[in-house]
C-alpha cells in the first residue's frame, strides 16, 4: 500500500476530515498519512484504541515514535498518559493496549541508523525554552545526526522569517491555528514539506502548537 509516497510533494491532510480503517487488531483504528508497504510498513498514522483493545505482541525493527494525543496508551512497561512522547529504538518489543481508549501519533521505520535510543518525556511537565524570536517557545524532543524533533508554541500574532528547510519539514498542529503563505491549518492539520521547501509562518490570534521534525526527509530510509 502506498499512500502519500512522493516525498518530493507537499502534502497538506486535515486528519478531522480522513476516516477511520480498521487495523488487524480489534478494536484499533488508524488514519493513513504517508505509508510505503503494507502492514509492515514506513508510515506515519493517526491510530484509536477502544477501551480495553489491545494490539498484538511485535517488534518494530525499524524503530517507533509516539506522541500520544488523547486518553492514556499503555504496554507491559507503563503507562503513557496525553502529552507523553516515546521513541522506541530499532529491534524493541512491546505489547501495546488501552484501558480506556487513548489516540496516539505514530512514525514507524523511520530511525536513521545508530539512532537507539529510548526516550519518554512528558511534554505537559518539561521545560520550555525561548525560540529564534519573540513569542516562540520550543521544547526540544530528540535530535539526532541532524533529524530534529520538539514541540514549539506559538503566541498569538507571532511572526518567524522566511527559511528553507534543506532536509524538509513535517508539522502536526496541536493546538489553535498555523498559517504561513499557503494557507492556514488547524488544530489536526498534518503537514509534510519536503526538501528545499521554504515558507513564512506565522500565528494570528489564536496561536499555535505545533509538534516539528525537520531533516529527516534528507535521505533514504
Amino acid at each position: 500500500m502506498n499512500v502519500n509516497n512522493d516525498f518530493s510533494t507537499k502534502v497538506v491532510i486535515d486528519t478531522n476530515w480522513l476516516r477511520w480503517v480498521e487495523s488487524p487488531a480489534r478494536g484499533v483504528q488508524r488514519k493513513f498519512l504517508d505509508r510505503v508497504g503494507n502492514e509492515v510498513a514506513r508510515a506515519s498514522s493517526l491510530v484509536r484504541y477502544a477501551a480495553n483493545s489491545s494490539f498484538a505482541a511485535h517488534t518494530h525493527d525499524g524503530g517507533e515514535e509516539i506522541l500520544v494525543l488523547e486518553g492514556t496508551f499503555s504496554d507491559e512497561n507503563s503507562h503513557y498518559p496525553a502529552g507523553t512522547y516515546l521513541r522506541n529504538p530499532p529491534d524493541s518489543f512491546h505489547a501495546p493496549y488501552s484501558e480506556d481508549g487513548c489516540t496516539i501519533f505514530v512514525k514507524l521505520r523511520q530511525f536513521r541508523a545508530g539512532d537507539s535510543a529510548t526516550i519518554r518525556i512528558n511534554t505537559t511537565s518539561a521545560s520550555w525554552y525561548p525560540g529564534l524570536v519573540t513569542g516562540l517557545m520550543v521544547m526540544p524532543l530528540h535530535e539526532f545526526e541532524g533529524i530534529s524533533t520538539a514541540l514549539v508554541r506559538w503566541a498569538p500574532n507571532t511572526m518567524f522569517r522566511p527559511h528553507v528547510h534543506p532536509g524538509g519539514e513535517e508539522i502536526f498542529v496541536l493546538e489553535g491555528v498555523f498559517h504561513d503563505e499557503a494557507g492556514s491549518y488547524p488544530a489536526g492539520t498534518w503537514i509534510r514539506s519536503p526538501r528545499y521547501s521554504q515558507h513564512e509562518p506565522f500565528t494570528k490570534t489564536e496561536g499555535a502548537t505545533i509538534y516539528v521534525k525537520t531533516g529527516h526527509l534528507d535521505y533514504e530510509i
